[in-house]
């Protein structure tokens, strides 16, 4: 047995690696669809496209994030009940045929109505595809394996920046140069669809249901041994057992005090991780390098580094995962975006009309983002991913990212009035909430390393006695 051990090792990994790069094709398109709207919305505003005034731009931009404030609640439920395997093909399904609905669009009603079914299907991919990847993965990869999902988000946004871009500069006297960008995104959905027809279910979802034999056969499969298979196996049913002698979950279990204590942590984490102001960048981006003083063809360039530094900075964070607690790095980053939202403020209200402007609002945004996506981002989606019990860890986690989306659909329909008001009055107010958002982490959130799923939740039960609130 030791001396299979090795090549047994190597193919749990290529298999969880396989799982890995699949499901996240969800992430991917959550990311290109949030972030082609910020290239492709210039062209289709023109007046002989779709004719867009400011305020109907705001609710085109807007109506996917309320499809996905509504599609994160929804979604949370439906990965309970149904699975979450088979609730991510359905997603992609929902994805691909909300892209071609946007391409075609023939006026605002039909774009923002496919628009908000897109977004249905980016709250879904928001809460099902972390839920998915921490369940399937082992504890000591588990941070790694759910946060390459933040990785294909961002990978997403700097393709679509890419791609709008490309077509901006080549094709941008063409006045279907929007459709062209929207389409696209109908490529990986087609990938996540197919790809996941092939992955197996959760093993904890399955124990739930009862398929312990399925749930055995994933195990074994993803683990590097079959004993490492079996005592997880053990864990999970020990811990489905536990929660068999309770009521069904529901809505009135959130009321609970362990778990409303969870659930307040949740969508504080939520609401400070938007209150960033980050998807100011990832969807008026052009529009805040053009008032800061570039060209319209180079802020859509411009975007591009943003998006790379995304990327890099997601790869970093990940990378960080396994030598950084979880709380003392949401903390720096968050010390780290509210730091260059300040220093963006105060050279708007210092430096107004200078030509060097444009080039200092791009730096500090990419060290921004580089904070950003490289602790907060990947942050957000784990702790959700892990503080719930089984039982309700997709209502909760579903809860919480709806509290994600609509955070910011507030922030994306309300920052173009900001924005008039000023660039430095708008990112003050981002100072602010980040201030308190830094007092939230250090007083209320756990940390969460270290710990298995179920050891997670035993103490999260006896919190008074935990100190996991305390680390």
């Amino acid at each position: 047995m030791g001396i299979n051990e090795p090549g047994k090792q190597q193919t749990s990994q290529s298999f969880l690696r396989t799982v890995m790069i699949i499901s996240t094709f969800g992430g991917l398109l959550f990311g290109y669809d949030t972030g082609v709207i910020n290239g492709a919305l210039p062209y289709m505003a023109a007046e002989d496209q779709l004719n867009l005034t400011p305020l109907t731009e705001g609710i085109v931009v807007s109506s996917l994030l309320l499809g996905a404030a509504l599609g994160s609640l929804v979604g949370g439920s439906l990965s309970d009940r149904h699975g979450r395997r088979k609730n991510i093909i359905h997603l992609a399904l929902l994805f691909f045929f909300a892209a071609i609905g946007c391409t075609l669009a023939p006026n605002v009603e039909m774009m923002v109505a496919c628009r908000f079914l897109l977004g249905l299907a980016v709250g879904g991919a928001s809460v099902s595809v972390p839920t998915y990847l921490a369940e399937m993965s082992p504890m000591e990869n588990r941070g790694r394996m759910v946060t390459q999902n933040e990785l294909m988000i961002v990978t997403g946004q700097f393709l679509a920046f890419i791609f709008n871009a490309i077509l901006g500069v080549t094709l941008g006297d063409n006045e279907h140069v929007w459709r062209y960008m929207l389409v696209i995104a109908a490529i990986p959905a087609i990938v996540l669809y197919f790809g996941m027809l092939r992955m197996p279910e959760s093993p904890r979802w399955l124990v739930k249901k009862g398929k312990i034999s399925e749930a055995l056969q994933v195990l074994k499969r993803a683990r590097h041994t079959e004993e490492k298979a079996v005592a997880e196996l053990n864990e999970i049913q020990a811990a489905v057992n536990e929660e068999a002698q309770m009521e069904k979950a529901t809505w009135k279990d959130l009321n609970t005090p362990w778990v409303r204590r969870l659930l307040f942590v949740g969508i504080g984490v939520a609401i400070a991780s938007q209150s960033t102001g980050v998807n100011t960048i990832m969807y008026y981006g052009t529009q805040i390098l053009k008032d800061a003083g570039f060209s319209t063809k180079a802020a859509l360039i411009g975007n591009t580094v943003n998006g790379l530094t995304s990327v890099v900075a997601v790869s970093v964070g990940i990378w960080l995962m396994g030598k950084v607690r979880r709380r003392p790095m949401l903390l720096t980053g968050l010390a780290g975006t509210t730091s260059a939202l300040f220093l963006i403020g105060l050279s708007s209200m210092l430096m107004a009309g200078s030509s060097l402007l444009p080039y200092i609002v791009l730096a500090l945004t990419v060290i921004f983002l580089a904070f950003m996506q490289g602790a907060i981002g990947p942050i957000l989606w784990l702790l959700l991913a892990e503080i719930f019990p089984l039982r309700l860890r997709g209502l909760g986690m579903g809860i919480c990212v709806f509290f994600v989306w609509m955070t910011n659909f507030l922030i994306g329909l309300t920052f173009p009035v900001l924005l008039s008001l000023g660039l430095y009055i708008a990112f003050f107010i981002f100072v602010a909430i980040g201030i308190i958002s830094m007092i939230f982490v250090k007083l209320c959130v756990p940390e969460t390393k270290g710990h298995s799923l179920e050891e997670l939740e035993h103490r999260f039960r006896n919190y008074k006695t935990s100190q996991i609130y305390k680390n």
